[in-house]
């Protein structure tokens, strides 16, 4: 039961944000591409590569939330201190990382050459990849894509989990209704995204670059030290802006609206 609560909950929370939010995730991207972001399509097509992102929204959030649920119960002791359970929230958080990212990465390297190619169509970027790069080319990233999220994971969830029990004690309560679940993790998610931010830059380029380009080749310090000597701290951080404020809203949507499709499961 709890297995399938936390694969539901997953799921529509998953699938709220990416559609609700997909346009900010659009204009970070093509702030991130190596071409500039009015080469890579500026403001125009702003949904393109939508179709991947909502058919893997819902099977990703679910496969992680699955997995982080699964090992924080395992592994949870309540009456433990402050610093063990802090240590299951951030294991919890990359387990559940490293297996949804399994989903998660094919549909990157979809959205994200749809997101920064003209007239793109997601079916034929795909035919395209399978065709020149196999099976392998669809977890291009795979590396650069765990090593962005588990950093993040780390610093967001072990902070809502946090926040949650914070708040919950404040308002001499035992867990926090659905709306401080939500502004939990609306700072818990930007503040997480601003410090992965040049992570998630060197994600980008390696999903999007060539294959004769040296940053196909998947190795994140390689890209960063470029990005770094081409554009500086400046080019590190591109998108950060967007990037924290789709995720911050995203965090409120995605973290409350789980909270509350659980709570209304386990009252079933």
């Amino acid at each position: 039961n709890e297995w399938m609560t936390a694969l539901a909950s997953g799921a529509v929370a998953g699938f709220c944000v990416d559609v609700t939010l997909f346009p900010v995730d659009t204009v970070k991207t093509r702030l991130q591409s190596s071409q500039g972001f009015i080469k890579a399509g500026g403001f125009k097509r702003i949904y393109s590569g939508i179709g991947p992102a909502a058919l893997g929204s819902a099977p990703g959030a679910a496969v992680f939330f699955t997995a982080y649920d699964t090992t924080r119960n395992l592994l949870k002791k309540p009456d433990r201190s402050f610093g063990h359970n802090l240590a299951v929230d951030m294991t919890a958080a990359s387990v559940g990382e490293v297996v949804a990212c399994l989903i998660r990465v094919p549909v990157e390297v979809i959205k994200q050459r749809s997101q920064v190619t003209k007239n793109a169509n997601s079916f034929r970027i795909f035919l395209s990849c399978i065709r020149t790069e196999g099976v392998r080319g669809m977890y291009r990233g795979y590396r650069s894509t765990v090593v962005r999220e588990i950093p993040f994971s780390l610093i967001q969830f072990p902070l809502w989990e946090f926040l949650k029990v914070t708040v919950a004690k404040y308002r001499g309560k035992e867990s926090p209704d659905a709306i401080e679940s939500a502004v939990c993790g609306f700072f818990s998610g930007g503040i997480a995204a601003a410090v992965t931010t040049p992570l998630d830059v060197a994600k980008t380029r390696i999903i999007l670059a060539q294959t004769n380009d040296s940053a196909a080749a998947g190795n994140i310090l390689p890209v960063l030290r470029e990005v770094w000597s081409t554009g500086g701290a400046r080019a590190l951080f591109a998108g950060v802006l967007p990037r924290v404020v789709w995720i911050s809203v995203g965090g409120f949507v995605f973290l409350g609206m789980y909270d509350t499709t659980k709570s209304l499961l386990n009252g079933l």
